[in-house]
Parts: C-alpha cells; sequence; structure tokens
C-alpha cells in the first residue's frame, strides 16, 4: 500500500487497489465482498493449517489434525473446505482401497502463507510479553 493509499484508508476513504478483473476491493467497506475473504482468512484454524502444509509439505487429513493441535475433526473439515473453495489448497483423491486423500498449498495458498509464517514465528517470541500484560490488565481490572 503507498503512502497515500494508507493515507485514504486512515481517513475513511477506500484505497484505489485495482485487482486483475477491474473491479476495487476495500476490506473496511462494510458490503465488500472483500470483508468476508478477510474474516474467512482471518479463522486460527485456516491460518494454522496454511501455515502446517507450508512447514510440513502436503499432508493426509490425520497429519493435519495432528500438526494443528486441537482442531476437532468438524473444524478442520469445515476450514479445508472453505481454503479449497477459494482457490487456496488443493485436495487430492488417489484411487486407492482405501482412498488416499492428500492436501496441499496452490499457488495462491503458498503466498498467503509465506506471509503468515513470519507472523506466527513473531507470535511465539513475543507470546510470553502478551501473557503477562494480560494477566497484569486482568489483575489491575477485576471486579470485586
Amino acid at each position: 500500500m503507498t503512502t497515500e493509499e494508507a493515507a485514504r484508508v486512515r481517513a475513511g476513504q477506500p484505497a484505489e487497489r485495482e485487482v486483475p478483473d477491474g473491479q476495487e476491493y476495500d476490506v473496511f467497506a462494510r458490503l465488500c465482498p472483500s470483508r468476508d475473504v478477510f474474516a474467512e482468512l482471518a479463522d486460527k484454524w485456516s491460518m494454522l493449517i496454511l501455515m502446517s502444509l507450508l512447514g510440513c509439505g502436503p499432508q493426509r487429513f490425520s497429519e493435519l489434525q495432528r500438526g494443528v493441535g486441537g482442531v476437532s475433526r468438524k473444524m478442520l473439515t469445515q476450514s479445508l473446505r472453505n481454503l479449497e473453495r477459494s482457490g487456496l489448497v488443493l485436495r487430492t483423491v488417489f484411487p486407492e482401497t482405501p482412498p488416499r486423500v492428500v492436501y496441499d498449498l496452490l499457488p495462491l495458498g503458498r503466498e498467503l502463507a509465506e506471509l503468515l509464517a513470519p507472523v506466527g514465528r513473531w507470535t511465539e517470541r513475543h507470546a510470553g510479553r502478551m501473557v503477562a500484560a494480560r494477566e497484569e490488565f486482568d489483575a489491575a481490572h477485576a471486579e470485586g
């Protein structure tokens, strides 16, 4: 985003960013379709799935579930389906008995995962400070 675009966003005006089909999108606009896409991607499971596929390569469902600790089968299925629907993840079914299903990143998903990976590393480096800040905040604002 250019300095001029950033100033427009701060002023509440949409940034003038062109997308390949010529339509302008603005995640800050209440009714813009990009807002829904952004919200779907900001889901914690989606981000973790993308980062796992980037770090470990193609994985079966059970491998992803083990790698993304705490995700239920239902949420993993739902998240993978949304990521596949959005053109970020490829689901390949191998004609074997029983069928083998493998998930991998598509180019768009790889691009996004490469942006998310540094955020994950930043979070790991600073989580202790943030947890301490939360505890301090909660203690200062405790009722009673």
